[in-house]
């Protein structure tokens, strides 16, 4: 976390004390109280819609933008906060009038002329600029905006999406977005959503994208850079849209058309699929150094294998349409997408779930013992600390509780609770005691007591189950 250092900023003719005395109560909280990143969101209101215009020359590694931010006010507000890591403010505006705003740390508080009644709709515009930042993460890997060889790539898991753009940076607060990215011509920007105009004008091109279903801020992307572009459709007629670094094209071809095959097979298992387009975007290995599930557009590093296409596109469902409501509830995002790998090398011939079920839990399922071991270093539902929250057990002892479920309620009903699952939270957000209540309703005759107690929530390495 940065040092808290106070900025003042305010605007020409914009002084004075706190807005209005027209009721409010005061400032909206600085965080929402996530467990890992309790300065993560902010409270106080709800966001619905983010129109992110930006402008971004690599050579100079400067990004200039205005952020429209649509919201509703939950409560009476005389400030806001927003989340921005660096970059420069140089104008914040309330329903079109200036706004006082001061900085202190990832802290931006807005405090507008007027207060903000509670359920007020009102729109807040940030002008700003400068050299986005690279945000290093508890355990150590790297977010926020990465440049490239060509460009830059902005990843924002759990935290870094507040590197390019300020806003309520919770999974909790989803919106939709329209963002558009100038960039140098030659170059291409990618974002989230469909393709929403092009144009080319002094040497620079503007590209537009628009996000119309809900998204947590974390899965926003915007890749710039060399493309090779591409667009197929599936069976069904959805949009498939791929934009893939060059020097990787040879390498992702053949995975990258299975793309329309895996979402009919994940729509077998999970139900219809929950955004308007799927794809995918490739760069190089250096470029980012892991896979994000980016919604609609996963981004990988390097050409990836079909089980990492599999684990990402499960994600649109599971972490991307349903969200976890805290950081703590990963294991429903990467448990369900690791046992999606599982059910696909079911269908697919290569060994069963039980099967692979059988090695994780004898400790042979990986090459080396310590990652083996570290499947039972801590509960999947508990991460010790935000350092943990993307650890082993959270994507394979939480695969293991979705096995558990499947022996304890058999086949079919699995695959309906899957769907049911995914279609209950559709485009909203739960934790895992709505997961586990969810269960226990659809199949109301069975045990599952022990399966939270010991595979869930226990500690160490559950005894060996009976095989089924």
């Amino acid at each position: 976390m940065t040092a808290a250092v106070a900025v003042a900023g305010c605007a020409g003719g914009a002084s004075g004390g706190p807005g209005g005395s027209d009721g409010s109560d005061g400032p909206g909280s600085v965080g929402v109280g996530d467990p890992y990143f309790p300065k993560a969101g902010n409270g106080g209101y709800d966001v619905s819609h983010y129109a992110l215009d930006l402008a971004y020359d690599p050579a100079a590694h400067h990004l200039t933008g205005t952020a429209t931010i649509t919201a509703r006010a939950t409560e009476d507000l005389t400030a806001l906060n927003l989340d921005l890591e660096g970059l420069d403010v140089e104008r914040v505006t309330v329903d079109g009038g200036r706004a006082r705003w001061r900085r202190a740390g990832q802290e931006l508080t807005v405090r507008p002329a007027k207060g903000l009644d509670r359920h007020r709709t009102f729109r807040v515009v940030v002008r700003y600029s400068g050299a986005p930042v690279t945000v290093t993460d508890p355990d150590g890997s790297e977010e926020g905006w990465l440049r490239t060889a060509d460009g830059a790539v902005a990843l924002g898991q759990p935290t870094g999406s507040m590197a390019w753009f300020p806003g309520n940076h919770h999974p909790s607060d989803k919106a939709t977005y329209t963002v558009t990215a100038t960039v140098p011509e030659g170059l291409r920007a990618v974002s989230n959503g469909e393709p929403a105009g092009e144009r080319t004008k002094g040497g620079r091109t503007a590209f537009t994208w628009r996000t119309t279903e809900p998204m947590a801020s974390y899965l926003a992307v915007l890749a710039v850079g060399r493309y090779e572009t591409g667009r197929t459709t599936t069976r069904d007629g959805l949009p498939v849209h791929t934009a893939v670094d060059p020097r990787q094209a040879a390498a992702s071809r053949a995975v990258l058309a299975r793309l329309p095959e895996a979402v009919e097979w994940a729509e077998g298992w999970f139900g219809p699929y929950p955004f308007s387009s799927a794809g995918a975007i490739v760069e190089r290995p250096e470029d980012a150094g892991y896979a994000l599930e980016t919604q609609n557009r996963p981004v990988f590093a390097g050409a990836p294998s079909t089980l990492l296409l599999v684990h990402e596109l499960a994600h649109q469902w599971y972490g991307n349409s349903v969200t976890p409501k805290t950081w703590r509830d990963m294991w429903l995002n990467e448990g369900f997408a690791t046992y999606a790998e599982w059910l696909w090398r079911e269908d697919h011939g290569d060994g069963t779930a039980q099967e692979t079920f059988d090695a994780v839990y004898a400790g042979t399922y990986f090459p080396d013992t310590a990652t083996n071991e570290a499947v039972w270093s801590f509960p999947p539902a508990r991460p010790p600390d935000a350092a943990h929250i993307s650890g082993v057990p959270v994507y394979q002892r939480g695969a293991l509780v979705l096995h558990r479920i499947r022996r304890t309620v058999g086949d079919g009903a699995f695959r309906a609770l899957l769907r049911g699952w995914a279609a209950k939270h559709r485009h909203g957000n739960a934790d895992t005691a709505d997961f586990t209540a969810y269960v226990e309703r659809s199949a109301p005759d069975e045990e599952f007591d022990g399966i939270w107690s010991d595979w869930l929530y226990g500690e160490g390495k559950p005894a060996r189950p009976s095989k089924p």
